[in-house]
């Protein structure tokens, strides 16, 4: 019974990693996959167990127990997800994003590009690489006219982007899936891996500015720029980006669960979104009189802008893994693993470099299940460092690359010609960094 669960597993980890050949949205497979594992192990009563971290075992459980507990912890990460791509809205709402354009003012490449590769570092850390890409390549394409120039701009910025992401608890969302399930806390993160991400860069984009793409100077973007901006919104990017850092400083201080600080920021950015948009605070009336208030709320507008294909993808993958985890396969494969290949950094490493082929979001996920070491072991650190940098390697291998690839219609094979050995550069230094800070971390 066992082969057939991890064979559905495959199958369905397949369909997630071919969805653009088989032009079908990895929502579906994911939520098929969790969906027919756990009905497999109820049909079948199948014994499940949870881990006992403290002792290294496996305890039984019943299964309406382990699924609660599962789902508790998948809520989490969904809930905060929520909250942060909601504030992010807000911001935009406001095109607040538009205050970052004023900023730059340099017509060298080689200077745009120390530029572009900060900004994608410092604001990944804040807003998520995702998002960071996104803003970034929409301000790029407003001040670079030539697509091809763009095309090496945009690479860069998904490097910088993954290795930004990955020294912060909120600037990942496999760093953030090892924050809320207490393997990782903030300081810690940073302590880690603030050098090693910032080797990842900096040995990538001083190689770049060597090559012939990044000389000389950009030529004038004739397009008009039409974007109105708004009063307030230099106002609500400040806010936005500050509610959200504020939320692992609430977290230290009440050692209460993220998602709680990341809907009290919430709670604060709606209020003054509302206040700015002179329109009364009307966030969860459903009734006639107020339909006209919620059409022009930024509150509301935002929320119906929410990705909500990937929110129920990090469920259905969440719980598919969880599944596995629940039996005591992952728990069984950690070991067989550590006796097949006793230097864990390699195991590590080889992760980080299957995260550029596969989505990082399961590989994380089992990581967790596969390994019992106390909170804020260096392995943990490790594993968020490869699992978010590696996927640069790839133009598939991160969300920031998809939608980077979607954005500016870049050719897989364009991307691995490139910029993957950029990518492998920033990745190779960047745990080699690592391993050499570590010792001298406590």
């Amino acid at each position: 019974m066992e082969i057939i669960l991890v064979s559905i597993f495959i199958l369905g980890y397949l369909a997630i990693t071919l969805e653009h050949t088989l032009k079908i949205d990895k929502l579906i497979p994911a939520l098929a996959m969790m969906a027919i594992l756990w009905a497999i192990i109820a049909l079948n009563h199948m014994p499940v167990f949870e881990v006992d971290t403290s002792l290294k075992q496996l305890v039984p459980t019943h299964i309406e127990e382990i699924l609660l507990h599962h789902l508790g912890k998948t809520a989490e990460i969904i809930i905060f997800l929520l909250g942060a791509m909601t504030i992010v809205e807000i911001i935009d709402y406001f095109n607040g994003f538009s205050t970052i354009k004023s900023f730059i003012k340099t017509k060298s490449k080689k200077a745009l590009l120390w530029i572009f590769a900060i900004l994608a570092f410092i604001l990944s850390a804040i807003i998520d690489n995702l998002t960071a890409t996104i803003v970034l390549i929409t301000i790029l394409q407003k001040v670079i006219g030539d697509r091809d120039t763009r095309l090496w701009f945009a690479g860069l910025i998904i490097i910088s982007a993954n290795a930004g992401g990955a020294w912060s608890p909120i600037g990942d969302v496999t760093t953030t899936m090892l924050w809320i399930a207490n393997k990782v806390t903030t300081l810690k993160l940073i302590s880690y891996l603030f050098i090693p991400s910032v080797v990842c860069v900096v040995v990538p984009v001083f190689v770049a500015s060597l090559l012939p793409a990044f000389k000389g100077d950009i030529e004038a973007n004739d397009e008009e720029d039409d974007e109105v901006i708004h009063k307030y919104g230099s106002t609500m990017l400040y806010l936005g980006l500050a509610a959200i850092v504020f939320v692992p400083v609430f977290k230290t201080i009440t050692h209460l669960p993220p998602y709680v600080g990341m809907m009290f920021s919430l709670a604060v950015v709606s209020t003054f979104a509302e206040i700015f948009s002179a329109t009364k605070i009307n966030i969860t009336s459903i009734d006639a009189d107020s339909d006209s208030a919620a059409h022009h709320s930024p509150v509301h507008k935002s929320l119906s802008k929410i990705e909500l294909p990937s929110i129920l993808f990090f469920l259905g993958i969440l719980l598919a893994v969880a599944a596995l985890e629940s039996l005591g396969m992952l728990f069984g494969f950690a070991e067989t693993l550590n006796t097949a290949i006793p230097n864990t950094d390699i195991v590590i490493m080889l992760l980080g470099i299957g995260s550029a082929v596969i989505d990082n979001v399961p590989l994380v996920a089992a990581s967790i299940g596969m390994f019992s070491e106390p909170m804020d072991n260096p392995l943990w650190h490790f594993i968020a460092f490869s699992a978010g940098t590696g996927g640069s390697m790839l133009i598939i291998g991160s969300a920031a690359g998809v939608v980077a690839m979607g954005m500016e219609k870049i050719d897989f094979f364009w991307y691995f010609k490139n910029i993957s050995w950029l990518a492998f550069l920033g990745f190779i230094s960047g745990s080699l960094t690592f391993m050499l800070l570590r010792g001298f971390i406590m």
